[in-house]
């Protein structure tokens, strides 16, 4: 870092080109644990979220707390009731816990720290109940990212006149992405990507059971839709799906700035 200012003090390069090396620079090191991409919001405009799964409440705790003293918000995913308790003891008062619980999502912040609206417009369809969880995800990172988000659930092919005034709702809202959660088939997202003008995310999930069970059965079908303006991640893929969401929306949003 001190190298990179040194060149722009001595006019090598200009205030963007430091810019840009500063943000490749950015890695806290926690131990031999971790290597914290502090900066990856700067860069990517998403920050760092912490896969809480696999790893010790201790672990997910320490490493929780080293990002919240270096940009005042964390957001870990998949966690259980181990890795909250954990992580609830050691993070400082001026911080808030926020846990969501149908996503599993763990957001903590500093008291002080503001989430600025990007203006950026998102919906979310879930085709059941049981596709909510992955629904949620997309939802937490998409609002915690600025965006503003519409939600409808439970609008699966199974009774197809539940999705039309959810839908109608989106497009008058004029959002810039949606996000298509479902589960067994598949089928709603290629349906949706006919019906509309904006960017489909369709997101399979592993409900179903027999042939083509945990979400084999969702995938293929999505990845086999024959409507244009899909895009597939991959089973449960709710965090994917809502940073691909925000990345779409904030670009048109800050386009859509004088």
């Amino acid at each position: 870092m001190r190298e990179i200012l040194e060149k722009l003090k001595k006019g090598r390069i200009s205030i963007e080109e430091a810019e840009k090396l500063l943000k490749l620079t950015a890695i806290e090191e926690l131990g031999m644990m971790a290597k914290l991409d502090v900066n990856r919001d700067i860069r990517k405009g998403i920050p760092e979220i912490v896969l809480a799964e696999g790893k010790t409440p201790e672990d997910t705790a320490e490493i929780a707390l080293k990002t919240l003293s270096k940009k005042g918000r964390v957001i870990l995913s998949r966690v259980n009731n181990e890795h909250v308790e954990a992580t609830r003891k050691v993070i400082p008062k001026d911080a808030v816990l926020q846990m969501h619980q149908k996503a599993k999502l763990l957001v903590i912040k500093k008291r002080n720290f503001k989430t600025e609206k990007s203006g950026g417009k998102i919906g979310i369809l879930a085709a059941g109940t049981s596709d909510i969880p992955v629904a949620e995800e997309a939802k937490v990172i998409a609002e915690e990212l600025g965006c503003e988000v519409t939600t409808a659930y439970d609008v699966g092919v199974a009774g197809i006149h539940r999705l039309f005034p959810s839908l109608k709702e989106m497009i008058q809202k004029d959002v810039d992405v949606i996000v298509v959660v479902a589960g067994r088939e598949g089928a709603l997202p290629s349906l949706v990507a006919g019906m509309v003008d904006v960017p489909i995310i369709g997101v399979p999930t592993s409900i179903g059971y027999g042939l083509g069970e945990k979400g084999v059965s969702a995938l293929t079908a999505m990845l086999q839709a024959c409507s244009l303006g899909l895009a597939v991640v991959n089973i449960d893929g709710g965090i994917a799906a809502g940073s691909i969401a925000v990345l779409i929306a904030n670009r048109v949003a800050k386009a859509k700035k004088p």
